[in-house]
């Protein structure tokens, strides 16, 4: 598990960082929107399309009446910038049709990412019929400990190979290389190459055999799956306005000589919003994605 999670949280900690830096710009945005206390986001009517964002450079000029530019970056990225209008559809439906029509650019990775999800799935409603089990042993074994020293007994191998504790609010039990830990906001499974770790709204389940990572929050404002070094990361900041990035990477390119493919998108309640769709044949996020941010920011805000 430490080498795959590891990765993973690495990714996470870069994506939630931000980027900034001093541009020369010309505002048209037309009016804001209060976004609580993260500040403001403009609503506009045209993008903004500088020359040069950083690593990435303006091909031609804007098009499809404004709502279009598209920009080149080191070692063969490309940047569209979209501006997006819901008239009444959802975000999520809008970004779904950005995340479908990038997930065709990786249909392998995206094809073992969704197999790692179904299993995960799986493995998560094992886990919690496992877990409200062991939940109402400790209970019992709390309220008898005559009954929970017989079952130590009766459970009793090799010395050194078994250690059990059980006190109110704490749960130990382990065996060989097999581990049960419940302790109050945290609680830890592990059994052989399987583990599942349970951290507040935190949940990440691994896989050492395999290779596969899943980690969610339970207010679905951070997902990540990963197979190997592949892996699909979501983020949300949540709130009225919306601040969404996704990012999709393999090591192994596609049949198009993609590695990461991704979007950022931003924009106040009720739109318009802007999208920044990131194509890459680095799976290293690098530059292109941090300025794929900046274009965004330039905008509608941070």
């Amino acid at each position: 598990m430490t080498r795959p999670l590891f990765a993973m949280i690495c990714a996470l900690s870069a994506l939630l960082s931000g980027c900034d830096g001093d541009r020369s710009i010309r505002i048209t945005s037309t009016r804001t929107v209060e976004n609580g206390t993260r500040g403001v986001l403009k609503v506009i009517d045209g993008l903004q399309c500088p020359q040069t964002m950083g690593s990435l450079t303006r091909k031609g000029s804007a098009h499809a009446g404004g709502t279009v530019c598209t920009y080149a970056g080191a070692k063969g990225a490309e940047v569209s910038l979209h501006l997006v209008r819901l008239d009444g559809d959802s975000v999520d439906q809008v970004l779904k049709a950005f995340e479908t029509r990038l997930s065709t650019e990786m249909p392998q990775t995206m094809a073992r990412l969704q197999a790692v999800e179904a299993n995960a799935s799986a493995e998560a409603a094992r886990a919690d019929a496992a877990s409200a089990r062991a939940d109402a042993d400790a209970a019992r074994a709390d309220a008898d400990a005559a009954r929970a020293d017989a079952h130590a007994d009766a459970a009793a191998t090799p010395a050194g190979s078994t250690a059990t504790v059980r006190v109110p609010g704490v749960h130990i039990e382990t065996k060989n290389d097999d581990a049960d830990v419940r302790l109050p906001g945290l609680s830890i499974e592990s059994h052989g190459d399987r583990s599942s770790v349970r951290i507040g709204g935190i949940s990440i389940q691994a896989n050492d055999g395999t290779g596969d990572v899943r980690i969610h929050s339970g207010d679905d404002r951070v997902s990540i799956q990963a197979h190997d070094d592949s892996a699909e990361i979501r983020t949300d900041t949540g709130g009225d306005s919306t601040r969404i990035t996704w990012i999709l990477t393999d090591p192994q390119a596609s049949a198009a000589g993609w590695r990461l493919v991704g979007y950022e998108a931003r924009g106040p309640q009720g739109g318009p919003i802007v999208v920044a769709t990131v194509r890459s044949k680095d799976s290293e996020r690098g530059r292109v994605f941090a300025d794929a941010r900046d274009l965004v920011a330039l905008n509608v805000g941070r």
